[in-house]
């Protein structure tokens, strides 16, 4: 059964983040959404799609009846046989002020008191919803990012094994341009060119004589065992940011030997971890169409 989860908590406490962090995890979300109409979208078949890894709702007190609406709500929903994890964001007075300030935006408790005045109002209001939370999490010492790692880590029940990052490695040719979505690049012209031996010319960086020509090489033997370790160093703190997408780049001249051989070894390896890279060769027959 898809777990389904009700976001609610204080204005400016951290919502919009948690609700892309769902939405990043497959999670099908819906944001200011009317408790009184969550046992109708239920009934929708969302279930039955497989891409679809849960759902979760944002609520809060831009809903004006949220409050008086909210025990009945849940009991129709949990007469459904579905019981919603409650996640209650709030962080201090202070932070709150500062995040409006720095948003401009109004509070929706009142137009007619102080800012101030709405984030206490709105705490103390908010407080029997608190008390029927499952998570409750003050966002006040968290960035965008930290907090978006706190709900994955609650959504995956801590587990590290999982990541969405998302690992490209793409082989290209200077004389092409470097790719723009590349987060690393590194240079391959240092080593030795076989485009210059007749034999190989013709042949690309996928072909076994190629590839034993360019890594058989120590310069590129040596390079590899630093690169590798430099990735296995690095991959796992870029995961740590939940990078959306990791791109490493290896260029040479014309894309088609040098940096194809050594993309395909950086491949393997990352592979072998378990990251499932993807692999692009992007200008691999680049010289041979042009000519």
């Amino acid at each position: 059964m898809q777990k389904t989860y009700i976001i609610t908590g204080l204005s400016g406490s951290g919502k919009t983040t948690t609700i892309q962090a769902f939405e990043d995890a497959s999670f099908y979300c819906v944001d200011n959404m009317p408790i009184e109409l969550l046992p109708k979208f239920l009934d929708l078949p969302l279930k039955e799609n497989p891409e679809v890894k849960g759902l979760a709702f944002v609520m809060d007190m831009r809903s004006k009846n949220f409050i008086s609406n909210y025990a009945s709500g849940i009991c129709s929903i949990e007469d459904l046989g579905i019981f919603p994890q409650i996640i209650f964001l709030e962080a201090d007075v202070d932070t709150l002020l500062r995040r409006f300030s720095q948003t401009r935006r109004q509070h929706p408790v009142s137009d007619e008191k102080s800012l101030l005045e709405n984030i206490k109002l709105e705490n103390k209001m908010m407080l029997p919803i608190k008390q029927t939370a499952h998570h409750i999490i003050d966002t006040t010492q968290y960035n965008v990012h930290q907090l978006k790692s706190r709900i994955l880590d609650l959504i995956y029940d801590g587990d590290k094994s999982v990541s969405l990052t998302k690992i490209n490695i793409i082989s290209f040719g200077f004389k092409y341009g470097i790719p723009n979505d590349a987060d690393l690049v590194m240079d391959m012209r240092f080593l030795n060119n076989p485009y210059f031996i007749p034999e190989l010319k013709s042949q690309d960086g996928e072909s076994e004589v190629v590839k034993q020509f360019v890594l058989s090489n120590n310069e590129a033997t040596l390079f590899l065992e630093k690169y590798l370790n430099l990735l296995d160093y690095l991959i796992p703190l870029y995961k740590r940011e939940n990078k959306a997408y990791l791109t490493f780049a290896i260029g040479c001249t014309g894309g088609r030997h040098r940096s194809v051989a050594i993309a395909r070894r950086i491949f393997e390896h990352l592979n072998k971890k378990g990251l499932t890279p993807g692999l692009i060769h992007r200008d691999i027959d680049r010289d041979i169409k042009q000519t």
